[in-house]
């Protein structure tokens, strides 16, 4: 073990060796997830339901230890057809293209607010090892309160890799075309609603903390300075 340690050990992480730890997080963010799903859909809701699917996509989000780095669905018929959804996204009747795109950039801006508030040092940082704690518990709020209209991809590599999946397995093109081509819902509102959440963060709380920590720092810096001035001239 040791060898292999020193074989595959790299001070400084390449590229690849990230992608491979960011893929290896979202492996258990969907494998936890998605596992949820299947056991409320194939059993029809009598060994899961639509909290414990909430539930463990929350704390799938421990997958962000795993790695590094930083929707469920309704209860859906049993058929052939109607399993795709155990994997990925898909819309409710009532839901239009135009709604859903909203709907997804509002619920990607809520979490990434969310997020920043969490790991932003200059405004009560939640301690060192709870971040990935306490993002779970955003993504099961989000969850709770969002998930009607069409669940909460609200991150394109929760939904394009299980989408590819299923195409591959049976589905076929239909998961791409199905809906009014909704895939591309998932795919790019997140990006948006990702500026929109940062954009709204920074102007509220972010630059009004960070200009507060660079006053502090710089009135530090002073009475330092004072001090040494001080110091050098009474020697």
């Amino acid at each position: 073990m040791e060898k292999l340690a020193e074989i595959f050990h790299v001070k400084h992480p390449t590229g690849l060796q990230q992608g491979l730890a960011e893929r290896l997080g979202t492996l258990v963010l969907v494998m936890f997830g998605c596992g949820a799903v299947a056991q409320m859909a194939l059993s029809r809701g009598t060994h899961s339901t639509f909290l414990t699917v909430n539930l463990a996509f929350g704390f799938a989000m421990l997958g962000i230890l795993v790695s590094g780095q930083v929707r469920a669905v309704g209860s859906w018929p049993v058929d052939g057809k109607a399993t795709r959804a155990i994997f990925t996204t898909y819309p409710s009747e009532h839901l239009t293209l135009l709604n859903g795109f909203f709907d997804q950039v509002i619920g990607t801006a809520a979490l990434l607010v969310c997020i920043l508030a969490i790991v932003d040092p200059h405004n009560n940082p939640v301690p060192g090892g709870l971040e990935a704690f306490t993002v779970g518990l955003v993504v099961l709020a989000v969850g709770l309160s969002m998930r009607f209209n069409s669940g909460y991809a609200v991150n394109p590599a929760r939904d394009l890799g299980p989408r590819l999946f299923t195409a591959l397995a049976g589905w076929g093109s239909e998961v791409f075309t199905g809906n009014g081509y909704w895939f591309l819902v998932p795919l790019t509102a997140p990006f948006l609603g990702a500026v929109v959440g940062a954009a709204v963060y920074q102007l509220t709380v972010g630059y009004s903390t960070e200009g507060e920590a660079r006053c502090k720092k710089r009135r530090v810096e002073d009475v330092t300075t004072t001090t040494t001035t001080t110091t050098t001239e009474e020697a």
